[in-house]
């Protein structure tokens, strides 16, 4: 497991790009057959990559967490971005196609990972958080995610966004998790930018085709910054940071928050007229 402390925004502003990446950026998230795991301090959130190919892969203790097994304070969020594949939590199966959530709750002690095609293995973005309480294991897939078209070609960023754990949606302490897809056309993301300082925000990208980047912009709103992303790659931002992203074609992206609290609106909205 990978251990990423926190970083203050006077000492972000002075980064250059290879110490942003090496903050911020999560670029090797998938190993065949292996979960690979980054704790960063922000709100305590750990980001994972489950990619099970030929073989079940299994969600492990670490020292770092000092508990008798990996959820036992905790719960956790996953989203399959790639084939179909299944989910066995304390030996009940679930199974997911790609863009299904499964949420996993506090006290649950083993979770496994399979695909159901070596050929076109299952990709599982992982996201958990500190949990207080213990709630029920639950599958969404897509279509009861209550999908909602937004935005326009005229501003380049139609697209659907699909809530999956949420104050209306799966329930849960504190995590807060879905995803959005970019219709052909359109490349802005997270339009108008904004921060929330209740919480840290992560951001991984999927379905950014090999030979395009997402250009993600971060930092103070009168600070800016920006990542070079590829696909399967991830973002972490800080609580004070913005987050908006433009990419070199349609994409899409899974956001998923921990922190103060659940409410999706809740934003502080950094106008475009004022980034500087």
């Amino acid at each position: 497991m990978e251990i990423r402390f926190q970083q203050s925004p006077k000492e972000t502003a002075a980064m250059n790009t290879q110490a942003l990446r090496e903050s911020f950026l999560c670029d090797a998230l998938y190993e065949s057959n292996s979960i690979k795991y980054i704790y960063t301090h922000y709100d305590r959130v750990i980001i994972g990559g489950a990619l099970p190919v030929n073989e079940i892969v299994t969600l492990e203790n670490h020292e770092e967490l000092k508990a008798k097994y990996f959820l036992e304070r905790r719960e956790l969020g996953i989203i399959n971005v790639a084939g179909s594949g299944t989910v066995e939590v304390d030996g009940t199966s679930y199974s997911l196609e790609k863009l299904s959530c499964l949420y996993v709750g506090k006290g649950v002690q083993s979770v496994k990972f399979a695909s159901n095609n070596a050929a076109t293995p299952a990709k599982y973005f992982l996201l958990s958080a500190p949990a207080h309480q213990s709630y029920p294991t639950t599958l969404y897939t897509k279509e009861q995610a209550s999908p909602v078209a937004l935005g326009s070609t005229a501003t380049s960023n139609e697209r659907t966004i699909y809530k999956y754990i949420h104050e209306d949606g799966i329930q849960s302490c504190q995590l807060v998790m879905g995803l959005t897809v970019l219709q052909p056309g359109s490349v802005w993301n997270s339009v108008p930018p904004h921060t929330h300082t209740r919480r840290m925000e992560v951001y991984f990208y999927f379905d950014v085709p090999e030979e395009h980047r997402v250009f993600h912009f971060m930092g103070q709103p009168q600070e800016t910054r920006h990542i070079v992303v590829a696909n399967h790659q991830a973002v972490i931002s800080a609580p004070w940071s913005m987050h908006f992203g433009s990419g070199t074609s349609n994409y899409a992206f899974i956001w998923g928050m921990a922190g103060e609290n659940k409410q999706f609106t809740d934003m502080d909205p950094a106008p475009i007229a004022t980034l500087l």
